[in-house]
């Protein structure tokens, strides 16, 4: 609706019963009032690039009616040079994004990320980079970065690397998220880029350590001592979880997470869902898992197979048991230690590669062969009952004439 705006007119005018009305000025091409239910706002628009570019301005209470135009003269200008003014606030808006802004949008913007690798992110950036959460990450340096990693470094190099890996990660996506007003990044580069420029990462020294296999005895019989009491009512639930993760090689959150409705007694096999791939992993049971699992379902009480004291969840890193199994046995290990030690085991005992593979769940890359192999979990079953037969023989279940030394070739 065309009209001269005057301030008496635009005091005058009324508000809307429903919808928005827009009242253009007769006199500046472009300025205009928008009245709604319950607001008066001055805005300006144009054409650009063949689309109209609508900018408020302010409420008519807030500016004067000729600071509005006069703002909106500005506006009109830079949108006839090709800029969109809206582009510009996006631009101010970005630079002043920080950290912890950047941090929570990269979560949302990764919905795929598992909620361990979540929960790490957060307590990664509150534990280590705390004092540069309120900062905008625009603001922060590649000589902060440096500073920051040496800091962290001479207590714990490896967390020094995990920070700014992940800091690293947050930043790239940064870099693609948030642009100026020519569709250009704000961020000339990512500050990690000086520990590497530095060669300052620290060299990751890959654990080897495993159960070698004359401690499988000792380590086996300390590991069916634990027996519940007032003071450990969870032992037993230990127990059966150790001898789990040893007898299929999965990971700690793999065995800790299991729930029984992905637990199949009938056909013989477990279903594990949320893994480091995100691929599902379904293996064999052997006779001496299925007896295990069948006596931990009459006696379960909740919906994981390893629930924690409580029956509240799932059972976390059992790190008393296991100090109270290194005590009694003599062999020190850890958790992660039970899954070197199976497949040390079955790389000893030669398993095919892929059956050795689908049995961890490692991914083919690179593998054009793998790419046409299906291996059915039926077919899982020798290989299994193989490790198996190997980790009975060494804990004095099962009668052999020799048992062959593991080596100490550790692929995983």
């Amino acid at each position: 609706m065309l009209h001269k705006l005057t301030k008496s007119f635009v005091d005058k005018v009324s508000f809307e019963k429903s919808g928005q009305v827009f009242y253009r000025d007769s006199e500046l091409l472009g300025f205009g009032l928008r009245v709604g239910k319950s607001a008066k706002v001055y805005y300006a628009e144009a054409k650009l690039h063949g689309k109209t570019v609508r900018k408020s301005i302010a409420r008519h209470n807030v500016v004067t009616l000729d600071d509005a135009r006069s703002q909106a003269k500005s506006y009109l200008a830079e949108i006839s040079k090709g800029k969109n003014p809206h582009d510009e606030e996006k631009a101010r808006k970005a630079k002043l994004v920080t950290l912890s802004e950047v941090l929570e949008n990269y979560i949302e913007a990764r919905g795929n990320l598992k909620g361990s690798t979540i929960q790490d992110y957060r307590h990664t950036f509150a534990a280590y980079l705390s004092d540069w959460l309120n900062k905008p990450a625009i603001e922060i340096s590649k000589d902060m970065v440096e500073l920051k990693f040496r800091k962290i470094s001479k207590t714990s190099p490896s967390q020094a690397n995990k920070t700014m890996r992940n800091f690293r990660a947050v930043m790239n996506y940064a870099i693609m998220k948030y642009e100026d007003s020519n569709g250009d990044s704000i961020f000339r580069h990512n500050p990690v880029i000086r520990i590497t420029q530095l060669r300052a990462w620290h060299r990751a020294v890959r654990k080897n350590t495993l159960i070698k296999h004359y401690d499988l005895a000792p380590w086996y019989q300390a590991v069916m001592s634990l027996s519940n009491d007032s003071i450990a009512p969870n032992r037993e639930v230990v127990k059966d979880f150790l001898l789990l993760v040893l007898f299929t090689g999965l990971r700690r959150n793999e065995a800790a997470k299991l729930t029984w409705n992905r637990v199949d007694l009938k056909d013989k096999t477990i279903v594990i869902k949320d893994t480091k791939n995100h691929t599902d992993h379904t293996l064999p049971l052997t006779d001496f898992l299925y007896d295990l699992l069948t006596k931990r379902n009459t006696e379960a009480k909740t919906k994981y197979v390893f629930p924690n004291e409580n029956n509240t969840g799932y059972m976390t890193d059992p790190k008393k048991q296991i100090a109270r199994v290194v005590k009694e046995s003599g062999v020190s290990f850890s958790t992660h230690d039970l899954r070197r030690t199976f497949i040390t085991i079955a790389e000893s005992l030669d398993i095919s590669a892929y059956s050795l593979k689908r049995l961890l769940n490692h991914k083919m890359k690179n593998d054009v062969t793998a790419g046409y192999i299906i291996t059915d979990v039926e077919r899982l079953r020798g290989p299994m009952q193989k490790i198996t037969d190997y980790i009975l023989l060494c804990i004095g279940c099962k009668e052999s004439a020799t048992v062959i030394p593991i080596q100490r070739n550790i692929s995983a």
